[in-house]
């Protein structure tokens, strides 16, 4: 009898959901061995599949055969299903709601793909092989975790109970370029008179927040502005999973641990920026300030660790301030507002405002200088904005992009004090002084 179409392929999803069954038995705890190679266990792999095939003495044709073998490795020592997503370069993030239904982010877009893993187990496992590549684990008691790719690429995993309809992974994939001031130039992020401003200020050591919502490349900014540190200066980033590219040589990487099993062994960002006080850095760099670290962060900008930059969520520059003082008072140090404030308003000096726009790119909307304070107010002077009156193209892209509002900051005083030239063209033909 004739296998249709449709009953041929339930036939190889079965055989492949016994071949793997069968193989993860023959392995065992070989899968999770650290000792062996890469090379050597998928030989290994390789071996025993081709074994537990031929037991199942299932005719299947050359072309069936290499495409069983290779869905069954990567559902063994790969990432299943989402495999051929991690390397499509055209992917940018990966989200999995549950075991049957995987969406994917392509130039800013979402997309439901018609991808699914054979079932919850499966998906469970190759959340398992993830976070124990890098020592963290996920299990009843510790139902979510934040964990990373061999690439760099950020994993958040969650599980039941927590998630209700099944096991939730989601993969923001690591950019295999490091991308540079001049590509997000030419993808319109930024325009070459504010690449120009930003690189002056790295180099005149101002301090530098980085703010925006999920998804709209502080990062991936936050990398750009490390690019213009000299290489004679000692950073010591800080980050919750690593994930920066900085291209100097002189640089200690720090990241934040996780409680154990027991609910011991926590070190917090807050611990790593306090450690690094004692470790004579020109520079810090945090990726992400989201608690009481906010605090130390911004008693190190006042306390001579200037040219510091990190990031923080928030949809507007006015909205980062207001975010910061909410989480300096997370540090649970009882300060009045109007103490905070004022060590907002001393210690940042600029805030680089990136957001996703409709048709889904990523542009800088607003470089803001942090001028001081009038009152009970911290005071800020937009140097940058992006232009919406443009309008959009045929294709539904905004065709503005960031202008200058003539007013130009008064930490360009520091420039001239220091010898960094800036064009006079950066702030427009009439740009005026701010007071």
């Amino acid at each position: 009898m004739q296998l249709t179409e449709g009953s041929a392929s339930e036939a190889l999803a079965g055989l492949k959901e016994r071949a793997s069954q069968a193989l993860y038995e023959r392995l065992g705890s070989r899968i999770t061995d650290s000792s062996l190679e890469e090379t050597e266990l998928h030989q290994f792999v390789k071996d025993e599949l081709r074994a537990v095939v031929d037991e199942e003495q299932v005719p299947l044709s050359q072309g069936e055969r290499q495409r069983l073998t290779r869905e069954i490795i990567d559902d063994v020592l790969g990432h299943g299903p989402m495999q051929r997503y991690l390397d499509d370069p055209s992917v940018t993030e990966i989200m999995v709601n549950r075991a049957d239904q995987i969406y994917v982010e392509r130039h800013g877009q979402l997309f439901l793909t018609d991808t699914k893993f054979t079932s919850e187990d499966a998906l469970r496992r190759v959340i398992e092989r993830i976070v124990t590549r890098i020592g963290r684990r996920i299990d009843e008691s510790s139902p979510l975790v934040d964990a990373r790719l061999p690439d760099g690429s950020r994993v958040n995993a969650i599980i039941p109970p927590l998630a209700v309809n099944g096991a939730s992974l989601t993969i923001r994939k690591f950019s295999r370029e490091a991308l540079t001031v001049e590509k997000l130039i030419g993808f319109g992020s930024l325009s070459p008179e504010m690449a120009e401003l930003l690189r002056a200020c790295v180099l005149a050591r101002m301090n530098i927040i980085v703010s925006g919502g999920t998804g709209t490349g502080k990062t991936t900014m936050l990398n750009v502005l490390s690019s213009f540190i000299p290489a004679s200066d000692r950073i010591v980033t800080i980050e919750d999973a690593v994930e920066l590219q900085l291209q100097q040589d002189h640089v200690v990487r720090l990241e934040s641990r996780p409680a154990n099993i027991e609910g011991k062994g926590e070190v917090s960002i807050r611990d790593l920026v306090r450690n690094s006080l004692r470790m004579r850095p020109d520079r810090i760099v945090v990726g992400e300030v989201r608690g009481g670290e906010s605090l130390d962060m911004l008693q190190a900008m006042n306390t001579g660790h200037d040219g510091s930059i990190s990031t923080v969520h928030a949809n507007s520059p006015r909205d980062a301030v207001a975010r910061l003082e909410t989480l300096v008072l997370m540090a649970g140090m009882d300060l009045p507002l109007r103490a905070i404030r004022e060590q907002i308003a001393s210690a940042v000096n600029l805030i680089v405002h990136i957001s996703r726009l409709r048709d889904g790119s990523r542009r800088v909307t607003h470089v803001t200088e942090v001028q001081g304070m009038e009152g009970d107010i911290v005071t800020l002077q937009d140097a940058f904005v992006f232009d919406y009156s443009a309008g959009i193209d045929a294709n539904g892209r905004f065709m503005g992009k960031p202008i200058p509002t003539g007013v130009r900051p008064r930490f360009t005083d520091r420039f001239e004090e220091l010898g960094i030239k800036i064009s006079p063209a950066v702030f427009g033909a009439q740009a005026v002084r701010s007071r």
